[in-house]
């Protein structure tokens, strides 16, 4: 069959009905159509259909039917112009933001590069690094709403650690109107419920989110994943997947396969090794990098953005928007007597080493271990108790035994009262007041201090046992974690205190409530202290950023107390941020873990934390990668798609079609708030909302929506005051299913094939002709709006045109007959002179979507050489395979980019001279 691609917006007639293209992809042996129906037994249901089991005819314009419109100001014509318009995705070449000012957020321009830097490659594939709290969710939602205004997001995929499955789902749907549907482990049941046995759970839903440690589930989702195809794949924390032999690591570069636009966004986008960030890279392209141990920012600078607090354009924009943090308190507890006892065992008998009487306790495999006490001591005297437990239970070493009993004695003979950081914490905890309903967040590495600070908390305060909550890692599901974080951001919850372990320390916001961290224990890495302090430290947060540690101090010689590390990373963790808007800089590592380790390695070689922990960043590869790249962006704001339309917004548009077609019988319309039973077709895609959302505010039953910003933001901030962070009031972005259930209603009402004929102030006939062509993958690359008069095209664009005319709401229809048979009988001409058009200008077309593919092509040519010089001789054959394939499957990419077939031509309307009608 003939390579025919179904732009999205053509009309196409399947089964004797015409159907409205949603979307077009290539399959095995033809196109896949999703479309909505049109024709009268068909309108407003959704099908799928495969033209190689389908008869599917591409309704030819040459026999557009004209129809005269009798509403008045010539309503019926003006929205389905409109909707003409935004039914029809942005092309392939239009690189500029068209629906940055149209979401419920402030519009900061820093927010939107990584949307202006996306647009910008062959295809739209980025690593957002910015620093913790800068919005990088947000930044998503731009990219993803650009996709989706282009034709490129109907299938999405969101994958994020468990705990901000709910936070995400939240803000893009809030901010975006982007529904996700939620697949954690209450969603997955209820699908599973309504599905057929062995049928593929993502196919049932276009946009998803789901956690990665259920996805990762090889033996239960891997065979569905593999035959799945994703407009758009989005991995948070996408640091987690460097590694080539984990789950997560195959998990990622399987989608990264399996989808057009990749997206991952991680803080700390890898683990300190050059190898490990190319390895993310490469999932962006996989011709990216030649040397996976060497290469520059400027190779790749295309492919990850990265800023800071300090960074110029974020500082410039955030003003007080985002205060600055206060300082870092060290809050000194000394030790009490029988603290001290478990200070001198310590010191005397784990830390001495080899000046100990009768050699280290420990052989020196396992000469790290006595810090690991130490540290379990300096969080809590529980958290002690449990180590030296778990380790006794393994130990062999008689030596080992007894210095372990002895220690496990002492610990025991701590009780709740000799704790001085507990005694601490309480008087902090009610300097801060949350017995008068400010909130506080508490860290601690110990799971165990976690525990026990949870239970003994509300009777040392006074509170009841419901102010204070505990959020764990392992031994919570999902749900309980997002249940958990959902009440600490509610202001008419009654929880004051969160106690968490570092579980809590990546991607969760806790600053909607709260402005003060207490670290009870300190971890002995700048970069996790920097995690910690983001939850509240963050873009949103009203109130400047409160931190304060808990220090335990001794009087013993020699002693390794909180002073001797902890406290010397406070500062130079403050100084980092201040000075160069991130730890990293100056840590030379990347990771949490591995920072801890190499510092208790430093101590045991008798370094102190001043030397081991420079003040100023290293020159290395990955501190030239993770430095600032304010050079990535333009001068200025990311420049504006040209939108053509016809209404001056979208509130207009909704108004006046929902008036016009009697669209929502019943609507209250107060000027602001718009309140509605939903009719059935409606509810139907109301489906795919947040299951939460739904199901909170009964919106299946009776919607509220607005266009007006100011309610929206109130009704989203007094959310926060009830029992959910789901406003009960929607706002009505261009992205709604509400706007995109007009616009379709819209369309459909016109005839098969039929355009309206409009009299306006023309000085002859003027066919309105749509043209496009397309890629391989059924997404417009070219779209022409043209004005055909006389056999000659316009060289004014049509919405100018439109304008002239006077094609407005001011309009007046008289509604006298207009004779349609001459106008009929030029439609033939108008099409083959806006074909010729096309043909004339395909040059220019070509030329200007080729050129960017070429200059990847020539890359590709490159990298190839490049690699396989540097290639080791017993290695050349292997690499010479997988050099070639990536560069074949790059190389069938770019050829599917490219211009294919024909142009696809529709008439949309005819203006006639005003007499005509009279």
């Amino acid at each position: 069959m003939t390579d025919t691609s179904y732009p999205p917006g053509a009309r196409i007639e399947v089964r004797d009905a015409e159907w409205i293209v949603r979307t077009c992809v290539p399959v095995a042996d033809g196109h896949k159509i999703t479309a909505v129906g049109a024709s009268e037994f068909v309108r407003d249901e959704e099908a799928v259909f495969f033209t190689d089991l389908e008869n599917v005819g591409l309704l030819r314009p040459e026999e557009t039917v004209l129809e005269q419109d009798g509403t008045p100001r010539f309503a019926k014509s003006r929205l389905f112009l409109e909707a003409v318009l935004r039914r029809t995705p942005l092309p392939q070449t239009e690189r500029g933001l068209a629906l940055s000012d149209r979401f419920l957020l402030d519009s900061l321009v820093y927010q939107q590069r990584p949307a202006e830097l996306a647009l910008r490659g062959v295809r739209p594939r980025l690593l957002i690094a910015d620093v913790v709290g800068l919005g990088k969710t947000l930044e998503i939602g731009l990219i993803l709403a650009e996709l989706i205004r282009r034709g490129r997001g109907e299938r999405i995929l969101v994958v994020t650690p468990q705990q901000v499955l709910e936070q995400f789902q939240r803000e893009l749907w809030t901010r975006f109107a982007i529904p996700l549907i939620r697949l954690d482990s209450v969603g997955i049941e209820r699908i599973q419920q309504e599905l057929p046995a062995g049928r593929n759970p993502f196919t049932h839903y276009k946009r998803i989110i789901v956690s990665v440690d259920t996805l990762k589930n090889e033996g239960k989702y891997g065979q569905h994943l593999e035959h799945m195809h994703w407009d758009a794949v989005v991995i948070d924390e996408s640091h987690n997947l460097i590694g080539e032999s984990t789950l997560r690591n195959r998990l990622a570069k399987l989608l990264a396969r399996r989808t057009d636009a990749l997206l991952l966004a991680s803080a700390t986008p890898h683990n300190g090794k050059a190898k490990s960030f190319a390895e993310l890279i490469q999932m962006l392209d996989p011709a990216a990098i030649v040397d996976e141990e060497k290469y520059e920012a400027k190779q790749i600078d295309h492919l990850y953005i990265r800023r800071t607090k300090i960074s110029p354009e974020v500082r410039d924009q955030m003003g007080a928007k985002w205060p600055d943090r206060g300082p870092s308190v060290p809050i000194t507890c000394a030790a009490s007597d029988a603290e001290e006892k478990v200070f001198e065992e310590l010191t005397q008998v784990w830390l001495a080493g080899n000046a100990r009487p009768g050699g280290p306790v420990v052989d020196s495999r396992n000469r790290l271990f006595p810090y690991t006490l130490l540290k379990a001591f300096l969080s809590s005297h529980r958290a002690l108790q449990t180590t030296v437990a778990n380790r006794l239970r393994n130990a062999k070493e008689d030596r080992e035994i007894r210095a372990l009993t002895t220690l496990k004695e002492l610990a025991d003979q701590i009780t709740d009262k000799d704790s001085s950081k507990l005694d601490a914490l309480v008087a902090e905890l009610e300097k801060i007041g949350v017995k008068d309903g400010n909130r506080v967040v508490v860290f601690s590495e110990s799971v165990e201090t976690v525990h026990w600070l949870a239970d003994v908390l509300p009777k040392r305060l006074k509170l009841p046992a419901k102010a204070v909550d505990r959020m764990l890692g392992s031994g919570m599901t999902d749900q309980q974690q997002m249940e958990i974080i959902e009440r600490f951001g509610l202001s008419g919850s009654d929880v004051r205190l969160l106690v968490t372990t570092d579980v809590t320390s990546e991607g969760v916001n806790l600053h909607r409530q709260c402005h003060h961290l207490i670290h009870y224990d300190v971890p002995w890495s700048l970069i996790r202290i920097e995690q910690r302090n983001g939850r509240i430290d963050r873009y949103g947060q009203r109130h400047q950023p409160q931190f304060s540690a808990l220090l335990l101090t001794s009087r013993v010689d020699g002693v390794k107390d909180d002073r001797t590390v902890s406290a010397k990373l406070l500062e130079k963790e403050e100084t980092a941020h201040h000075a160069f808007g991130t730890a990293e800089a100056i840590t030379g590592e990347y990771r949490p873990e591995a920072e801890e380790r190499r510092l208790i390695q430093d101590l045991l070689a008798g370094k102190t934390v001043e030397e081991a922990v420079p003040d100023e960043p290293l020159d290395d590869l990955l501190a030239d990668l993770l430095g600032p790249v304010d050079g990535q962006v333009t001068e200025g704001a990311p420049a504006r798609a040209d939108v053509p339309r016809l209404f001056a917004d979208t509130r207009e548009f909704v108004g006046e079609a929902v008036d016009t077609l009697n669209l929502l019988p019943g609507l209250e319309d107060d000027g602001a708030l718009l309140a509605f039973t939903p009719p059935k077709d409606l509810v139907h895609r109301l489906s795919a909302l947040p299951a939460d959302y739904l199901r909170t505010h009964h919106i299946k039953k009776r919607m509220k929506v607005t266009f007006d910003r100011d309610l929206a933001t109130r009704k989203l901030a007094e959310a926060r005051d009830e029992k959910t962070l789901w406003p009960d009031i929607a706002y009505l972005s261009d992205l709604h299913p509400l706007v995109d259930w007009v616009t379709d209603k819209v369309l459909v009402q016109l005839g098969r094939q039929t355009a309206p004929v409009v009299a306006a102030r023309v000085d002859e006939p003027t066919y309105l002709v749509q043209g496009v062509y397309s890629n391989h993958f059924g997404q417009p690359t070219v779209v022409e709006w043209m004005a055909v008069v006389s056999g000659r095209v316009l060289p004014d664009k049509m919405p100018d045109i439109l304008a002239d005319a006077g094609v407005g709401p001011d309009m007046t229809n008289t509604g006298r007959p207009i004779d349609l048979d001459p106008l009929t009988a030029r439609i033939p001409d108008a099409v083959a002179t806006a074909r010729r058009h096309l043909e004339e200008r395909r040059a220019h077309y070509d030329a200007e979507i080729v050129a960017p593919l070429n200059d990847y092509r020539d890359h590709l040519e490159s990298w190839r050489q490049l690699t396989l010089d540097i290639a080791h001789v017993s290695q050349r054959k292997r690499e010479e395979t997988r050099v070639d394939d990536t560069v074949e499957r790059q190389q069938r990419l770019l050829d599917s980019l490219q211009i294919t077939g024909e142009p696809l031509l529709r008439v949309l309307a005819v203006l006639v001279p005003q007499e005509a009608a009279q």
